[in-house]
């Protein structure tokens, strides 16, 4: 049985709307009985708007959004968690899930991969941060996971340095 992680920041239904069912259509093209562990990431940054993303909204005319002081980010790091588990199950997957309270992404991925042993590690977030300049040097959350992980590492959207996530025929 083939072993995947699959990180999310974001409920799985909007990561599959965002990015045309690719992570779940990745997941069914396996024929094999897989094992899908749900990573949600309980990140508390998640509540502070970049200071960025504020002035370009100003510009825009359309003002992101953090969530209320009151929300309670870890009730809703679960609740996604365990609607991704009941989807995956859904799709034929024995899904199991975890939440992750670091605020950094690679750390909480490392963490995870250095104890127990995946197949690959599907990484399916809204924000996969790093700046331009970050992602120029290779120092970006996707090229240190990339260094670690190498050809494990599945990523969506896929981009310049990501493998295509369509299965070998």
């Amino acid at each position: 049985m083939r072993r995947y992680l699959l990180v999310l920041d974001m409920d799985l239904l909007a990561v599959d709307e965002e990015l045309d069912l690719q992570p779940i259509n990745y997941l069914v093209s396996r024929q094999e009985p897989r094992e899908v562990v749900v990573m949600s990431l309980v990140r508390s940054r998640q509540a502070r708007l970049p200071a960025m993303q504020l002035a370009l909204g100003a510009v825009s005319g359309k003002f992101p959004f953090a969530p209320q002081p009151d929300h309670d980010i870890g009730a809703a790091a679960e609740h996604r968690m365990d609607l991704a588990v009941r989807q995956l199950k859904t799709i034929g997957c024995q899904a199991s899930g975890m939440l992750s309270d670091e605020d950094d992404m690679v750390k909480a991925v490392r963490s995870e991969t250095d104890h127990h042993d995946y197949d690959e590690v599907i990484l399916a977030t809204g924000s996969q941060g790093g700046s331009s300049l970050a992602r120029g040097l290779h120092l970006d959350p996707i090229h240190q996971l990339r260094r670690h992980l190498g050809q494990r590492l599945i990523v969506f959207p896929p981009g310049q340095d990501a493998p295509d996530p369509t299965p070998p025929a």
